[in-house]
């Protein structure tokens, strides 16, 4: 790994896109999966990114800065997706459309528009928290959100080929596209706090609040529309426990 922390940012922001890469992959090699193990690996997605946003972000962040810049920045992270969510035109696989009018855009678009909104905050989460010198929680949250990008990318994919998209390899395309922006955001995340220190708890609220946001409006929902939420509960807790154990072990 670099030793300055931007490139860090940008070491771990191209590790997660790899994964999440492999993850839409997927759709090329097997069999479209079952709803229920689909929602399964989402809640355990979901589980992944909640513990990480505590253990990695918040406690570092109110360790950095005191609890009310931290909790500034919870808030904040959390306000700004709901006003991308009601502002910008995309589309889930199970919610349907949201924002505002996007009727004139393809349905395709506002799919990678809705994922893209989704994978943001995780690729801001590892950019700024290698950017603020928490070199131990950049790289917890470099494996945690890599490793949750696997199975978020080929639910993806899998998605986009249920919804219509086209075959298989456009499927695995949008899968692919739809994690691209981690890397840009994990880059500018780390690029701001490195160069605007007193910006770090307030930064890593941020992208704490944001990653909740996202669970409890989309991810959770999603998961338990299909009658799949025990499933994906039991999914969501694995993840928590998966990132709680690599939190002590790797600490």
């Amino acid at each position: 790994m670099p030793a300055h922390p931007v490139a860090q940012g940008l070491v771990a922001g191209v590790f997660i896109v790899a994964l999440n890469m492999a993850g839409a992959l997927l759709v090329l090699l097997v069999r479209q999966p079952s709803e229920r193990i689909l929602d399964t690996l989402l809640g355990f997605a979901a589980g992944v990114m909640l513990a990480a946003s505590f253990t990695s972000l918040i406690l570092p962040a109110i360790e950095r800065g005191g609890v009310f810049p931290a909790l500034f920045g919870v808030a904040l992270g959390a306000l700004a997706m709901d006003a991308a969510d009601h502002l910008i035109p995309h589309q889930h696989p199970v919610i349907g459309r949201e924002g505002v009018d996007g009727r004139r855009l393809r349905a395709v678009l506002l799919f990678v528009i809705a994922i893209t909104l989704h994978n943001a905050p995780e690729g801001l989460a590892v950019g700024v928290a290698f950017g603020g010198g928490h070199f131990r929680e950049g790289a917890l949250l470099m494996l945690a959100i890599g490793a949750q990008n696997i199975p978020e990318g080929m639910a993806v994919a899998f998605a986009a080929l249920a919804a219509g998209f086209g075959r298989r390899y456009y499927a695995a395309f949008v899968g692919v596209r739809s994690g691209l922006v981690e890397l840009p955001m994990a880059v500018l995340g780390a690029t701001l706090v490195y160069y605007l220190a007193p910006l770090v708890p307030y930064a890593m609220g941020f992208a704490a609040g944001a990653m909740l946001y996202i669970i409890s409006d989309e991810i959770v929902p999603e998961t338990h529309r299909k009658g799949h939420e025990r499933w994906a509960t039991f999914g969501l807790m694995a993840g928590l426990i998966v990132m709680l154990y690599l939190d002590v072990v790797l600490g």
